[in-house]
């Protein structure tokens, strides 16, 4: 996982970019290595399916190299990568059966970034993996329409009009469905943290998690 800021990992992309339009090979190394990872869990977050995840993130990479001269503003480089991306994903559904419901886990996802991680003693581990598995349950039950918004906003922190360009909506279509997507995230973590009409036998969450789940979702949930 990268320790660099969103601001500075972003300028670090949008550099190699350049450096690849400029014909320095030694950039490919490295931009494959930043996007691979971003590229998988979001290809598999809207798959749901493992392998045909990979291949799309795979045919990404080639299909970007392949036009990497069309790119006119190396500073969109994350959303004309994730626009490739997702017209990949669409080529993929017509020849493949995904399945978007599966339950996707936050360890492939990569969601697990917003996580705090705060310590590596054995309760702190503990503490982590079950608010990992908290948010595995509740990013995952998300509609399929939302959780690309969600991924992409919140994660990516593409802007409103990087993701709909992206997804091919409008700006006002991508507002609706990342706060209706907030709203449904926030609901669930409540349900299981508050036990708010949750089922008989579903364990509440540590109060030690509650603060850290807000600060991790409930911050644009208003």
């Amino acid at each position: 996982m990268s320790t660099a800021t969103p601001n500075a990992q972003r300028t670090i992309e949008i550099e190699l970019a350049r450096d690849l339009l400029a014909g320095k090979p030694e950039a490919f190394d490295r931009f494959v290595e930043i996007f691979r990872g971003k590229l998988f869990q979001y290809t598999y977050l809207v798959c749901g399916q493992r392998e045909d995840a990979e291949e799309v993130a795979q045919e990404t990479l080639l299909k970007a190299f392949e036009r990497f001269q069309q790119l006119r503003e190396p500073e969109h480089i994350r959303s004309w990568m994730f626009t490739i991306a997702r017209n990949e994903c669409m080529m993929k559904r017509r020849k493949s059966l995904f399945a978007p419901d599966h339950e996707v886990s936050i360890d492939d996802t990569g969601l697990d970034q917003v996580v705090p991680d705060r310590g590596k003693g054995p309760d702190e581990e503990l503490l982590r993996a079950e608010l990992k598995e908290v948010l595995h349950e509740a990013v995952s039950s998300l509609p399929e329409n939302y959780r690309p918004v969600l991924l992409l906003r919140d994660v990516e922190e593409l802007s409103t009009a990087e993701t709909a360009e992206v997804l091919g909506l409008s700006e006002d279509v991508i507002k609706q469905r990342l706060h209706r997507a907030r709203i449904m995230l926030r609901e669930r973590l409540e349900t299981r943290m508050f036990r708010r009409g949750a089922p008989a036998g579903v364990p509440e969450v540590a109060p030690e998690l509650r603060e850290e789940l807000r600060k991790a979702f409930f911050k644009g949930c208003c």
